[in-house]
């Protein structure tokens, strides 16, 4: 279980748009720490540090440490809201995590071997991540911070799929446990032509126009009649 970052909030007791906005102005961000059987708290974060965790893969699918007044709880990030084109975080959704609940997260795949892979290596493919976060039910303890995928077996046409993949202990694939499909995750494929095909189009091509051309002149050349 990852469990390194710690998020400093304070409370907040002014809510709607115009405190949201004021909020924001000052490089603040409006949240919210819900979940557990509490009532929910609402915080307010500091924009510079969050959008610098946020820039942390791992920030996203480790358990976080919301400090609050001097009270720490545990909590996972749940949404973040932000601008349709700045850089700027809107709202933060934090839910509060009970060490004997199980939660449902999206952690990402980290996908090695693929410059091994056969599929590549000797047959010129390309490895085709299919998706790049798998979703997970697990206890807050065994939350891993990533899956990796070897794919250095691999020859173009292979696949594997949500069944293939080694979960740690007690961690289960969301879409297999509510019985879903066994979906691919990663193929290889073939590329379509190569550098080689390309460039003996290119000069064929290159040759048909000189030769073209070749004859045109000659035809220019050639005066009536002869």
């Amino acid at each position: 279980m990852s469990d390194s970052h710690t998020i400093i909030a304070e409370l907040r007791d002014v809510q709607g748009t115009g405190a949201s906005r004021r909020l924001r102005h000052a490089g603040k961000i409006p949240a919210v720490l819900y979940g557990a059987g509490k009532q929910p708290a609402m915080l307010t974060l500091s924009h510079n540090s969050l959008i610098h965790n946020l820039e942390n893969e791992s920030f996203h699918s480790s358990i976080l440490t919301v400090e609050v007044a001097g009270k720490k709880e545990k909590a996972i990030l749940r949404d973040v809201q932000m601008h349709a084109y700045k850089q700027l975080i809107m709202h933060v959704d934090l839910q509060r995590i009970s060490a004997t609940d199980k939660i449902h997260m999206s952690v990402p795949l980290h996908y090695t071997g693929g410059d091994e892979a056969p599929g590549v290596k000797i047959e010129s493919g390309i490895v085709s991540h299919l998706i790049t976060e798998l979703d997970i039910i697990c206890l807050p303890e065994n939350l891993p911070e990533y899956l990796s995928v070897d794919v250095s077996a691999l020859h173009i046409g292979d696949s594997i799929h949500l069944s293939e993949i080694a979960l740690p202990e007690g961690v289960e694939s969301t879409t297999l446990s509510h019985g879903g499909d066994d979906l691919a995750v990663v193929t290889v494929v073939a590329v379509r032509g190569s550098i080689a095909d390309e460039e003996a189009d290119s000069a064929v091509a290159e040759a048909a126009a000189e030769a073209s051309a070749e004859s045109s002149e000659a035809e220019e050349g050639t005066e009536p009649g002869e």
